[in-house]
């Protein structure tokens, strides 16, 4: 059995409250640890609070901040010296606060028209690029695959390629159960060519809505029941089976789990994760 502690939450799961307050709300769930975010309207990743507030705030509610969500376009080739300067204020914000690591976002758009081999090429160059400030500031770099159709990386075993030529040891990669499930890896990949240490974190979400799954964007993904049909908790399940025991991070995006009242969101969140761990 799973034990609580490695849960965390993405800011995403309720992004109204400021970020004392979501704190506050991960704490009294008997959680410790958090992902921010870059990308919430009307926020900065840190709000409008300092990093010495936010430290102070992390030892009041005895939390750790996992990740900061999200280099976008990370391996877009023409965009590359903006993404290097937006990497390096990024990591001058995770050293000030005690962040861990920083997610990489690819490409997802679909007018992108570069073939497979330069989106390879283009992932490998991103990150020989950036490895230089990972490995002086002493942080990693999560390299997020999205199973979209028209992502530029979607797949874990090619991102785990694109590591492994870039060699730098401080990048991992972050398993998506939705975008895992939309995206080209089926089971036996995983469990037959995708080397699980290169696991650093895993984002968990469930989906429900009875559509076509190429149709599965971000506003369907919930918190994973029973019903749901992405099958993350049997993901869960084999990752655990094949060694997996690191941070397990809920990242619902639907509006209907976000706006729920602040009670229901709790009780719904520990049903959640009582079903996954059980």
């Amino acid at each position: 059995m799973m034990e609580r502690s490695r849960f965390s939450l993405n800011r995403i799961i309720y992004p109204d409250l400021n970020l004392e307050d979501f704190f506050k709300f991960t704490a009294d769930l008997g959680l410790n640890k958090v992902e921010l975010r870059n990308d919430l309207p009307g926020k900065g990743v840190i709000d409008t609070y300092s990093p010495e507030e936010i430290k102070d705030l992390l030892k009041k509610y005895d939390l750790e901040i996992l990740t900061i969500n999200a280099l976008q376009k990370f391996n877009l080739g023409v965009v590359l010296q903006q993404a290097i300067k937006e990497l390096k204020e990024l990591i001058n914000l995770s050293l000030s606060i005690g962040c861990k690591a920083i997610v990489l976002c690819p490409n997802n758009e679909v007018n992108d028209r570069r073939n497979s081999k330069e989106f390879f090429k283009e992932t490998v160059g991103a990150l020989k690029s950036f490895a230089p400030l990972f490995e002086e500031s002493n942080l990693w770099g999560y390299v997020e695959p999205l199973g979209f159709k028209e992502s530029s990386l979607c797949s874990l075993v090619t991102a785990m390629n694109a590591i492994k030529e870039a060699g730098c040891p401080n990048y991992k990669i972050v398993y998506d159960t939705f975008h895992h499930y939309i995206g080209p890896d089926t089971f036996d990949i995983i469990e037959n060519k995708y080397n699980l240490s290169y696991t650093g974190l895993v984002h968990i979400s469930g989906v429900e809505s009875v559509i076509p799954t190429e149709q599965y964007r971000d506003n369907h993904r919930i918190l994973v029941s029973v019903q749901d049909k992405l099958k993350s908790k049997e993901q869960i399940e084999l990752l655990i089976k094949l060694g997996y025991n690191g941070d397990i991070s809920l990242e619902p995006f639907a509006k209907e789990v976000q706006k729920m009242e602040i009670e229901e969101i709790k009780s719904a969140i520990d049903k959640s994760i009582e079903y996954i761990v059980k």
